[in-house]
Order: structure tokens, then C-alpha cells, then sequence
């Protein structure tokens, strides 16, 4: 083996893909977030009927779920806010770590399959804020009653 030279990683293979999908899964997996951020604040906005009030605080808590945390439907404030939605912004990091490092596995990973683990953790983040938004509902209006 005198002659051997190691071959260089292609440019475009599926190392280079699957390594482009680690670095960049994290980054990508804020869009969503951010996409149903923008959304909320759009229908929160000179707010004047129920139907938009609702829908836009569904979208802010599907978005940031640390908001209920740190109190925002019952307290307001800045650094209240800013607080729920930079927790936030580092769990969709974390689901998107995780999910590019699942997607992965795989040799041959394209970004379909970054999708398909990503909404299966997000599913599962957003199938909490629903079931703590029913208990919360639960027990305080109990409370109230």
C-alpha cells in the first residue's frame, strides 16, 4: 500500500449532507416557533374580537411554551416575558438537536427525515401545553367557582 492516498469526503455526499443537518438542524428547528410567534403576535395585535384572542394566545403558547411558567397569562411584564420566550427559544434548540441527531442515524438522512423525528418531538411538547392548559383550566376554575 505504498501508493494509498485517502479519498477526500465529497462535497455533496451524504457525510457532508448528514454533517450540514447536525450543524444546521438546531438553527432550522426555531423556524416552527418562530413562524407560530409571528403568527400570535399578527392576531394579538389590535385584538377586538374573541375568536383572534384565542387563536393568538393558542399560537403564543404553542410557540413559547415556557410562558405559562413564568406566568404570562396571569402576570404581566417585560422581563416576564422575555424570560418565557428565551427559555423558549433554548428547548426548540434543544428539540432540534435532537432531532437532527436522530434523523442521523441513518447513512442516507435528508432533511424529510429531520422533519419527520422534529414533529414527533414537537407533538409530544405540544400535546403538554394542551394537557397542562386542561389541568390549569381544571383546577382554577374549580377554584374560582
Amino acid at each position: 500500500m505504498s501508493g494509498y492516498r485517502p479519498v477526500a469526503v465529497v462535497p455533496q455526499g451524504p457525510r457532508a449532507f448528514r454533517y450540514r443537518i447536525r450543524r444546521r438542524g438546531p438553527f432550522v428547528g426555531l423556524v416552527p416557533a418562530a413562524a407560530l410567534g409571528a403568527l400570535s403576535f399578527a392576531l394579538l395585535h389590535n385584538n377586538a374580537t374573541t375568536s383572534r384572542g384565542i387563536a393568538g394566545f393558542a399560537a403564543a403558547v404553542l410557540a413559547a411554551p415556557a410562558l405559562m411558567p413564568a406566568g404570562i397569562p396571569l402576570a404581566a411584564g417585560t422581563s416576564r416575558l422575555l424570560l418565557g420566550i428565551a427559555v423558549s427559544a433554548v428547548l426548540w434548540f434543544g428539540v432540534g438537536v435532537v432531532a437532527a441527531r436522530r434523523a442521523t442515524r441513518s447513512p442516507v438522512a435528508t432533511w424529510r427525515d429531520f422533519w419527520r423525528e422534529y414533529s414527533w418531538l414537537a407533538a409530544g411538547v405540544w400535546l403538554g401545553v394542551v394537557a397542562s392548559l386542561i389541568v390549569v383550566e381544571v383546577v382554577v376554575g374549580r377554584a374560582l367557582l
